[in-house]
């Protein structure tokens, strides 16, 4: 390449490159949003300019994205955003009396009584209160104190915050975080790019992805040989798998991380999201219930948001951490580094205090609430089932049941002839298998090599969102596919 004086300088083409850039970057994956997303938003350009499609739309069925797949918004938390975001409504009759007592409340721990100025870093000190309160009461009286509570942007940058916390040293002194297979690609995403070692610890599928200590002790032994794992982090209710954790499960890997002095990283946002007779226990309570062995030392941080459950409202990017026994040095560096950041968004932060401080049965939203509340809810557990039935009547399809969250990770068998195609097309079997779905049905999956899965094995993630008669057809599409693509690579 032939230099060029700029300002007396030689110039030698681009400062930043691929060559050049952070290599921790571009290790990076986040397979929910990857290509086969790509493809389906180039699919529906090519819908809406009039090309001919074995379908008429393209429904993407990757990602935990609830509005965008139809349902919608609690009433309750849209009139209070509302009366916070232009608070002449407050004179408008048409707002109950509750959710203007709510924003005037909000308005008055805000600068300027505007959520368009900056908050505190760490979050309103009100909405933290609240939040405190909330998990009081849900745990059973276990004390929280709000000086514990972080508001964030969604779990995700909570999550990611700790991390950072976490990761250091070089070579065989890096440090090494447990993740179970198959993982949310955040964590792998974000190991990446701070440059961790990344731990993975399996599932056992064959008993609706139940998480066994002796699979932990497997993996945390075998990355001493060359880390220092450092963390244990676990998500419950499952992404993508869907399983619900027991208590005593949850008694044992807190035991396990006391043993092996582990932090505990417990994502809990889909905890409302629990189907059939299961029940959702939070870590935090857990420990608490195993005394003061455990709940003085143990160190955990716990994370929740407004994006799941039945709020759906994934575009505010609410949520809160919760942090248990940190050291007080260390507390302080946490509060210094989310301070950079400035504060997390404020609409966030007043629906996440909508959602732990909801209208109270003596209030007047209490009832229309509830009743939207519940719908979500129990249309999610249908969902579920009927998901994990038809699956269940396909040939080489596999499904365990959906316990919780919104997602189902069905196991397929694929014919060798397919495999042995995905390889002369140099892409994994599965990530071959959705894409052939997305092209000839109009359904955008991500493949289970998104998310890491046993040799051998193959999956996708579909999420359970569609409306009920959506969802049928859409199960019904891909059932019919698989026995079409097995049918062809016999």
């Amino acid at each position: 390449m032939s230099e060029k004086a700029v300002n007396g300088l030689c110039s030698q083409g681009k400062v930043l490159t691929l060559d050049t850039m952070n290599p921790n970057v571009r290790r990076v994956e986040y397979a929910v949003r990857g290509p086969l997303v790509q493809r389906a938003l180039q699919l529906e350009k090519e819908l809406k300019e009039g090309a001919k499609k074995p379908f008429t739309e393209v429904i993407k069925a990757n990602i935990g994205d609830a509005q965008a797949m139809g349902q919608k918004p609690i009433t309750f938390f849209r009139q209070v955003l509302a009366l916070c975001s232009y608070p002449d409504l407050m004179e408008n009759d048409n707002f109950p009396e509750d959710t203007k007592i709510r924003a005037r409340r909000v308005l008055q721990a805000c600068g300027g009584q505007s959520i368009g100025a900056y908050s505190a870093s760490q979050g309103i000190e009100c909405i933290r209160q609240d939040v405190a309160r909330y998990i009081e009461k849900r745990d059973g009286g276990v004390p929280s104190n709000p000086d514990n509570i972080y508001l964030s942007t969604g779990a995700s940058d909570a999550i990611v915050t700790i991390l950072k916390l976490l990761v250091g040293g070089e070579g065989r002194t890096r440090t090494g975080v447990m993740i179970s297979i198959p993982q949310y690609p955040l964590y792998s995403a974000a190991l990446a790019d701070l440059g961790a070692v990344q731990i993975n610890y399996y599932l056992d599928e064959d008993n609706c992805w139940s998480l066994d200590v002796k699979e932990l002790r497997r993996a945390v032994n075998e990355a001493r040989q060359h880390c220092i794992p450092r963390c244990l982090c676990i998500i419950n209710p499952g992404n993508p798998t869907g399983q619900v954790q027991s208590r005593q499960c949850i008694e044992d890997v807190i035991r396990f991380a006391k043993e092996e002095h582990l932090f505990l990283m417990a994502d809990e946002v889909y905890q409302d999201n629990v189907y059939k007779d299961n029940k959702f226990h939070s870590f935090k309570k857990v420990l608490f219930e195993m005394g003061p062995e455990y709940s003085s030392t143990v160190e955990l941080a716990s994370f929740h948001s407004t994006s799941k459950c039945y709020m759906g409202e994934c575009g505010f990017r609410g949520g809160y951490m919760e942090v248990i026994n940190l050291d007080p040095e260390v507390k302080a560096q946490l509060t210094k580094l989310v301070s950079v950041r400035l504060c997390s968004p404020i609409c966030g932060q007043v629906l996440m205090d909508l959602v732990v401080n909801p209208p109270q049965p003596d209030e007047p939203s209490h009832t229309s609430f509830m009743k939207e509340r519940k719908l979500v809810l129990s249309n999610l557990a249908e969902k579920a089932k009927l998901t994990e039935e038809i699956f269940n009547t396909v040939p080489g399809i596999t499904c365990n049941p959906v316990q919780g969250a919104m997602y189902t990770f069905p196991r397929i068998t694929l014919p060798q002839k397919a495999i042995d195609k995905a390889k002369e097309e140099k892409v994994e079997p599965d990530m071959f298998y959705c894409m052939r779905l997305l092209e000839e049905e109009g359904i955008c999956l991500v493949p289970g090599s998104g998310f890491g899965q046993k040799n051998g094995t193959f999956h996708f993630r579909m999420t359970i969102l569609p409306p009920i008669e959506k969802l049928k057809a859409v199960l019904q599409r891909i059932s019919d596919f698989h026995v079409r693509f097995t049918k062809e690579f016999s």
